[in-house]
């Protein structure tokens, strides 16, 4: 038989997942012989000596047989000099620098580790206990290649057995990095104290009290889910009225509050366990859980700590992030301590480092897709496959709900979940991410920063900064065709209409725009149509008080000043304030037009009194939503219109008819109704225009996309046109995945032609 020896590069997902090993083992039952080794670029290269045949039988078991956690996106091979070597062998790391490889995501406890520390076994009750199949990856490492030495694992050293399993490469943890021990292991404590932490921990939540617990890539603040006097402490003291709350369950527990199909259950146990938004079944929770609200976010244990809590306490419990309002999740223990000391009453806290804080992803079923509404733990650091170049891209996203984009080298890497980057500590958090991440994917100097229009966001400030110290080319891209980009990123697509309904983003004209109509080809992307355009009284203000936003709606519809004030008084606006908002509204004074969806919907939640003050992002539109499930919509028309070469969605007129149907029909319905024609107009003139450009695809993006319903609707209608419909399913909808399309927008070199736009506040 011919014998050789060949060199193998091999790319993606391949440190930390047990492949080592696995090649170890491939490599020895074909009886060649060789090493295996990690590279500092996060690749593994593999020399083999033996039978052609049984090389090639090899490689094709690299592909088809790699770890479930693996992901293999090259093998590079070629020829090299016979050594003569007698067996297979695992070799230390390497620093090589070419090519590139993928950092893995941490990863939920799996099966067999969790027998374990139920079991007999020495991990019996060990809070930390993971394998090479699963545990912490990314919120450990601080270098390449994925060793130990460069991970916050190093600072606990290996007790003899740990270390014989680390070194045997048939055993499940061989080269697992966070290997441990209740012998050498990271230590737990509740209140300082290591005695018997987590049934401590457990009989605290069952008494009320809120109790702060440090886990993988931060530290949630938890207290019983049913226990309302618990509930209404823990909003009061973090100053959160009306945010829904996350939760942990066991499945069992589970069960006893929420609807879960099929799909939604197997995102649940999947080794990423993100939060998955499902519908809670009525009066089973407390109304302080998610207020107004017909959903609820749940996520399975996803550590050894989660699994023995869950266990010992029984029921379900609220897992909020540890943070200030707008500040970033808490890590540090000194920092945990001081800061919550006037939320939590106890602390279950472990000695591990977090080096890179990860808070927890939240995905829900929408449109019969499943979507993004956070993409953190258990993804990140995970690529996205996408040529846009040979240039380096650093994209740095909007200002809220930020999340970073690296790209190099057909790749795309985005970062964990940012937050508002509006003040310092998150700012600095950006900033310590970028140079994170850059460090992990040996990225190197962006030749091209992508940022967002809007001046005075200070992510925009930063692409500024980096150009003066680099000489990076910076590329402006207005928000809602970084949406559009991002959706046609994704899927592959170079011509589509992009429809994007979502809250604010700073448009070419300097108006607010949230509710457009793009057309996408040749690299060129031209505003199409928007939602008909109406004041927004007062800004920022008008989003927190939406009840501005009627006002004005009814006033650009045309509505009498003594039924306009009749009604507002009807719902609390009276004397001089409301003097002082028609006046505004009169004279444009600190009004800005707006195109906004996400206000549209505000404004009816507002009218309808269900929600008239804003006290989180998305707030009045989700509560709006969970109204309508209870509805029917009414059998109502909305014009769409064109103005010159612009559809225009007359949501003014829409708005007026609303109000005016409240004579006839129930809140439900109404709110049904807004939600229904909204996706009838938008979809009316995404199909016309798609056909009169021949385009035959229609994407969805922006963050009324996570309406399901409205989403519902739209794909329905496209697909019913013989039209393909997409929407973001690898990026979130929302602002998260706002830096991922300025990356496709810069590194394709897309520009933006804006069609002529008539008068703003033009009627009929």
């Amino acid at each position: 038989m011919p014998r050789e020896c060949r060199k193998l590069c091999v790319q993606g997902v391949v440190q930390g997942v047990g492949f080592r090993p696995f090649v170890y083992r491939e490599a020895t039952l074909r009886s060649l012989s060789g090493s295996v080794r990690n590279l500092g670029n996060a690749g593994v290269e593999i020399l083999l000596e033996g039978d052609t045949s049984a090389i090639e039988a090899f490689i094709k078991a690299l592909r088809e047989q790699a770890p479930p956690l693996a992901r293999i996106a090259s093998i590079v091979g070629e020829p090299c000099e016979l050594t003569g070597a007698r067996s297979f062998t695992i070799d230390p790391s390497g620093g090589g620098d070419a090519g590139r490889g993928s950092i893995p995501p941490d990863t939920a406890i799996c099966t067999a580790c969790v027998g374990d520390i139920l079991g007999d076994s020495r991990y019996h009750g060990y809070w930390a206990t993971s394998c090479t199949n699963c545990g912490p990856r990314f919120t450990v490492i601080e270098g390449l290649p994925y060793d130990r030495p460069l991970t916050s694992m190093m600072d606990f050293p290996m007790c003899e057995p740990c270390a014989r399993e680390y070194i045997d490469p048939v055993d499940r943890r061989y080269h697992a990095q966070t290997i441990a021990c209740e012998t050498c292991g990271p230590r737990l404590a509740f209140d300082g104290a290591g005695e018997a932490p987590v049934r401590l921990a457990a009989a605290a939540l069952r008494a009320g009290k809120i109790v702060a617990i440090k886990g993988i890539g931060g530290t949630h603040v938890a207290c019983d889910a049913t226990h309302e006097a618990a509930l209404l402490a823990l909003r009061e003291r973090l100053g959160r009225p009306g945010q829904p709350f996350a939760l942990m369950a066991t499945e069992e527990v589970l069960a006893r509050f929420a609807e879960v199909d099929s799909a939604e259950r197997e995102l649940l146990r999947s080794p990423q366990r993100p939060i998955v938004v499902l519908r809670q079944k009525e009066g089973v929770l407390p109304a302080g859980v998610a207020p107004g609200l017909h959903t609820v976010g749940v996520m399975l244990p996803y550590s050894g700590l989660h699994e023995l809590l869950l266990r010992e306490v029984g029921l379900p419990l609220v897992m909020t992030s540890a943070n200030l309002p707008g500040r970033p999740m808490l890590i540090d223990n000194e920092e945990i301590t001081a800061r919550l000391s006037s939320v939590a009453d106890h602390r279950l806290l472990h000695n591990r480092r977090i080096v890179a804080r990860c808070d927890d992803s939240v995905r829900r079923r929408s449109g019969g897709k499943t979507l993004f509404l956070r993409r953190s733990r258990g993804y990140v650091p995970e690529a996205i496959e996408v040529d846009l170049g040979a240039e380096r891209i650093l994209a740095l996203g909007p200002e809220t709900g930020v999340a970073f984009t690296l790209y190099a080298n057909g790749a795309a890497t985005m970062s964990q979940h940012i937050g508002s980057v509006d003040n310092v500590e998150t700012y600095e958090f950006l900033l310590q991410g970028i140079e994170h991440l850059k460090r992990l994917t040996g990225f190197g100097v962006a030749g091209t920063v992508a940022c967002d229009l809007h001046p005075r966001f200070l992510t925009t400030q930063l692409a500024r900064r980096l150009q003066k110290e680099t000489g990076a080319r910076v590329v402006p891209v207005q928000h809602h065709v970084a949406h559009v980009a991002s959706v046609m990123g994704e899927h592959g697509v170079e011509s589509s209409v992009g429809i994007v309904l979502d809250g604010y983003g700073f448009g070419t004209d300097g108006t607010a725009w949230g509710g457009e109509l793009f057309a996408a080809e040749n690299g060129v992307v031209e505003r199409a149509g928007s939602l008909r355009a109406v004041r927004l009284p007062g800004g920022d203000e008008a989003a927190r008080h939406p009840l501005r936003v009627a006002a004005a709606l009814l006033h650009e519809a045309g509505v009498p000043e003594k039924r306009l004030r009749e009604q507002l008084s009807a719902r609390g606006l009276v004397g001089p304030a409301c003097d002082a908002l028609l006046t505004q509204i009169e004279r444009g004074v600190n009004a800005p037009w707006t195109t906004s969806a996400g206000r549209f919907l505000d404004a009816v939640a507002a009218w309808l009194g269900i929600c008239t003050e804003r006290t989180y992002e998305g707030e009045p539109a989700m509560r709006l939503e969970a109204l309508a499930t209870r509805g029917m919509p009414a059998e109502l028309d909305v014009r769409v219109v064109r103005r010159g070469r612009l559809f225009e969605v007359d949501t003014i007129g829409l708005f007026r008819t609303l109000v005016d149907l409240a004579e006839s029909a129930t809140q439900a319905e109404i709110a049904a109704t807004a939600q229904a024609l909204l996706a009838e107009g938008i979809s009316r003139a995404a199909t016309e225009l798609a056909q009169e450009r021949g385009m035959e695809v229609v994407g969805l993006s922006g963050g009324v996309a996570y309406n399901d319903a409205i989403a519902g609707r739209i794909r329905e209608r496209i697909e019913a046109a013989g039209l393909r419909f997409v929407t973001n399913e690898r990026t979130p909808c929302g602002d998260g995945g706002v830096s991922f399309g300025q990356a496709v927008f810069a590194g394709r070199g897309w520009r933006m032609l804006e069609a002529d736009r008539p008068d703003a506040a033009s009627g009929e």
